[in-house]
């Protein structure tokens, strides 16, 4: 489906948002200073609204391109490292005849079938005849259970999601894992609730579905009619569903079973037959993660005629397959999933949609390619030293917790040693040997055989020791990540430049930049889900009753505070979607301010810069890491289904809670940027 969803196959991600604001040559070759006063609003008092601050001088003089739904500092670099991996692939795909190395050879096939447009163009929906025509077939409940297990073990996600996983309580085992799934929205709500914007949407899903069954063939009448049944179906499959705050506890969604328990679990599923198809043959042990969904899907096989299971897969087929087919797919595709959720505009030219794609089913072989031309080994060793920085600022908050007895501290301490740090690319790169992609074969060809071989290779790892080499993310990703069964932190080389790290800026900017980015990543270990899990990566509760009881008590402080907080009039921030994101950002700005001054204690102290203390100039460089617009589609749909909290609250809800930022400042007791003493949310 459209939106699939597994909050712990990477653990604990940062934000899609993060980037900071160091000097780089902007687009005209002239130099930008890390701190741009030109992006302040001086107009407003800092201890008033200190994002709008920082940053609303640069959000008046940036409004969102017509192909985006948001627009921020991190999509400016986002955009850049999309043309530098084009001008790699394009140059790959020029000169593909006369490639040696095999993996170079799929890269340029797959990128050319993706830009091919005439070939897609002609071909229409031919490239789908044989998905259409075994779901033609279906004329039986046996049928529709054969039908799941042939296209999960291509690839598919359809009615429910399948992967390896490391065993939460044993984390060198890999088990199979089963989740909820199924939906054409982006989450249960829109089925579930009847606010008058929810309802909209779904009467536009139900247009959008009949759309995508017209241009397949269908007469409107009858799309329409298939569009009702589906909705229905996913009604059903949504209220069967946990939310999404509920799938955030990993005690919830941790239920080991052998595959006899499964059998009772689901016994009218021929799971024999699945297992067989799918080529797992040492799956002993499977972890469900929603036992309630998957019990029911028997009686839903059962009472749903396979008419109205003809019509769900045939749509998500297509719909699935509908970014890679011909134009008229594509704009129907654009005009709901982006238009109408988002709020963006205009599409994405061609070239960036294939090097997003080419990125996401090639994203190990393209990140070689990447890594060569583009990430010195200084930047590697600088990253390092700062994140070894990091990690002792926070093992000194550690020894200053008055709440935390002894022997929790000492587990806390034990976790942090073990820590696993991976920055800019993987010490293993993937092998693509078993995948085949054939030089002149559609687009849509070539997508499924990468689909089908990246499911084979997750299959693969089941039963086997976990590897521990293996990277969530691809080198060129501007993003971070903490992975809790692995217990490692993951700082990919598309984060480690500038503007998010510059050598040529001072301290200040790059720890309220960089250094909040790691101190975000180390506290995930240590937030609501992190502390779940010890420092081997199980799933284990590591703290006394007494501190566990304090710990919760403390994550209500922060919970209450974003609950507070609203965007478009009267929209609330879900505090407990939320949670874990605001507890990394709290805390990750204030350890990499600790590290800050510690710094400054074998080193000369700077004086101002255009200004500006380094303590004003780090909490500039944290604000103007979240600068950003976003329109109204997007926030709300952010809002139901992001667990990071919107831009403006990510700067202003930390820093309200820091005593050294209204020092900084000069913020006095009742300011806006100050909270109540009785309030103040301190936990790490």
């Amino acid at each position: 489906m459209k939106f699939r969803s597994n909050l712990f196959k990477t653990a604990i991600a940062a934000s899609l948002a993060i980037t900071a604001a160091c000097s780089k040559d902007n687009q005209k070759g002239e130099t930008v200073p890390p701190l741009d006063l030109a992006n302040l609003d001086t107009t407003c008092a800092a201890c008033d609204d200190f994002y709008q601050f920082a940053n609303g001088g640069w959000m008046a003089k940036n409004p969102i391109p017509e192909e985006y739904a948001q627009w921020g500092s991190f999509h400016e670099l986002r955009d850049r490292s999309t043309e530098t991996l084009h001008v790699i692939l394009d140059s790959l795909a020029k000169q593909r005849d006369k490639l040696s190395d095999a993996t170079q050879i799929k890269l340029a096939s797959f990128y050319q079938s993706c830009m091919d447009t005439a070939a897609i163009e002609q071909a229409g929906i031919a490239p789908l005849k044989a998905d259409l025509d075994e779901i033609a077939a279906i004329a039986s409940e046996a049928d529709v259970r054969a039908y799941l297990s042939s296209s999960h073990s291509a690839g598919s996600q359809v009615l429910f999601s399948h992967e390896s996983t490391q065993d939460y309580k044993n984390s060198t085992e890999v088990i199979f894992n089963l989740s909820q799934g199924g939906l054409g929205l982006p989450d249960r709500d829109y089925y579930l609730k009847s606010d008058t914007s929810t309802k909209r949407i779904l009467g536009e899903y139900r247009e959008h579905i009949a759309k995508i069954l017209e241009l397949s063939g269908q007469s409107r009448e009858s799309g329409l009619k298939d569009a009702d049944a589906i909705i229905s179906l996913e009604t059903t499959l949504a209220s069967n569903s946990m939310t999404r705050v509920e799938r955030r506890n990993p005690i919830l969604t941790y239920n080991k079973k052998s595959f006899q328990e499964l059998k009772l679990l689901s016994p009218g599923f021929d799971w024999d037959a699945y297992f067989a198809k799918a080529g797992i043959s040492n799956a002993t042990s499977i972890n469900v993660e929603q036992p309630l969904y998957f019990s029911k899907l028997d009686a839903l096989i059962k009472n749903t005629s396979p008419e109205v299971w003809k019509a769900y897969f045939k749509f998500n087929v297509v719909s699935d397959a509908a970014p890679r087919l011909n134009k008229a797919f594509v704009d129907e595709d654009f005009d709901f999933y982006q238009k109408k959720l988002t709020g963006a505009k205009q599409q994405l030219p061609r070239y960036k949609q294939c090097v997003t794609v080419t990125d996401q089913m090639l994203g190990h072989a393209l990140g070689k390619e990447y890594v060569a031309k583009h990430f010195p080994p200084e930047a590697k060793a600088s990253a390092l030293e700062m994140v070894n920085n990091l990690k002792e600022a926070f093992r000194e908050r550690l020894s200053s917790r008055t709440w935390m007895s002894d022997s929790t501290r000492e587990q806390a301490f034990t976790k942090l040693n073990s820590f696993n740090v991976k920055i800019g690319y993987p010490d293993k790169w993937m092998d693509y040997s078993a995948l085949s992609l054939e030089p002149n074969s559609s687009y849509y060809a070539s997508y499924k055989a990468a689909r089908k071989f990246l499911t084979a290779d997750d299959v693969n790892k089941i039963g086997k020791p976990v590897d521990k080499d293996f990277w969530w993310m691809t080198a060129p990703t501007v993003n971070a990540y903490y992975s809790a069964t692995m217990n490692e932190i993951v700082f990919p080389a598309g984060i480690l430049q500038p503007p998010f790290f510059d050598p040529k800026a001072d301290d200040a900017v790059n720890y309220g930049g960089m250094g909040s980015v790691i101190g975000h990543e180390i506290s995930h270990g240590f937030d609501d889900q992190g502390s779940a899990f010890d420092e081997k990566g199980n799933l284990r509760q590591w703290f006394t009753a007494a501190d566990l009881a304090n710990f919760k008590s403390k994550t209500r402080i922060v919970e209450d505070q974003f609950n507070g907080y609203t965007i478009l009039d009267s929209l609330p921030v879900n505090g407990a979607l939320t949670l874990g994101e605001n507890i990394a950002d709290l805390a990750g700005v204030k350890i990499a301010y600790v590290a800050l001054m510690n710094s400054f204690k074998t080193k000369v102290k700077p004086d101002k810069i255009d200004g500006f203390t380094p303590e004003q100039r780090f909490f500039l460089a944290w604000a103007q890491i979240w600068r950003g617009n976003i329109r109204d589609e997007m926030a709300r749909m952010r809002l139901k289904t992001d667990t990071h909290s919107p831009q403006k609250f990510r700067t202003n809800g930390p820093l309200a809670n820091l005593p050294e930022f209204a020092e900084a400042w000069g913020c006095k007791d009742g300011s806006p940027m100050v909270r109540p003493a009785d309030k103040l949310a301190e936990i790490w």
